[in-house]
């Protein structure tokens, strides 16, 4: 039995064609429940985890996003950190899936961006969202000064923030530019900015993109394809974190647009 993997393209007419190993189907039926019972326990736990002190609420959150990615038959490689800048840092990552959230939740628990879309999504929408996630509506761009705000603000105040800079997932074998919208928060806030990669492995060190949301994916088809998977390894490496430039009255769009630039190729350079 095997799903379809893509390659070199990032499209869904030529990113779906390479067989991976698979497990039964039973197998699927009992991690789709498991995933079930752990979403269940991170909707209880939300009001009682906002209570707690920040470090028990981390701890917490990475016990939790473990147990997630675990239900799915998701091993989670974490190289070689964390090791990054700890409060309030700019955490900027490649995109490839709906996965990457619990899997940097997994090492360094913080707000997240995402697009408007995920709010809405069954079960999962609500936990990203009580989770204190900044949401962006693509389509109204008028709104993306007030997402920059509101993340330079979070960063002020000590907070992580999770960003996915190219604004869309790839396949994870192609990538797309860095925008650099969101690094003049960190310009802003005098921010650390932390490049990480991340990437998916079959059991035997194969690269994959089974994990991919891209196209014209639905969740639940994502979900599927998932669970169906036998030996998928989540793997995040982290890279030095950067300091922000300080910022030119003259050129203000310069400093981060050099920190997209910087960021990006720290990421790059390990995968």
């Amino acid at each position: 039995m095997s799903v379809w993997l893509p390659t070199a393209s990032c499209t869904p007419e030529t990113c779906l064609t390479e067989p991976a190993p698979t497990v039964a189907l039973p197998r699927r039926v009992l991690r789709l429940a498991a995933f079930l019972v752990v979403l269940t326990v991170g909707l209880a736990l939300l009001v009682p985890a906002r209570a707690l002190p920040h470090g028990p609420r981390d701890r917490l959150a990475r016990f939790w996003a473990r147990g997630l990615l675990g239900s799915l038959g998701v091993a989670v490689r974490i190289e070689p950190g964390p090791g990054g800048a700890p409060g309030g840092v700019l955490v900027v990552a490649n995109h490839v899936s709906w996965l990457d959230i619990p899997l940097i939740a997994a090492a360094s628990p913080g707000r997240s961006l995402a697009k408007t879309e995920v709010r809405h999504w069954p079960v999962l929408g609500p936990v990203i969202a009580w989770g204190g996630t900044v949401f962006v509506d693509r389509d109204r761009l008028r709104t993306l000064p007030a997402a920059v705000a509101e993340v330079a603000e979070g960063l002020r105040s000590g907070q992580p923030v999770i960003v996915f800079p190219e604004g869309s997932t790839w396949c994870g074998r192609e990538s797309g530019r860095f925008r650099p919208a969101f690094f003049e928060a960190a310009v802003r806030s005098g921010a650390v900015v932390q490049p990480l990669a991340i990437r998916y492995r079959l059991a035997d060190g194969r690269p994959t993109s089974a994990p991919a949301f891209i196209g014209e994916d639905g969740l639940l088809t994502s979900l599927a394809r998932v669970v169906a998977v036998r030996g998928l390894a989540a793997e995040l490496t982290y890279r030095s974190p950067i300091t922000a430039p300080p910022a030119d009255p003259a050129h203000p769009w310069e400093a981060r647009k050099a920190l997209a630039r910087t960021a990006q190729s720290a990421v790059e350079g390990i995968r």
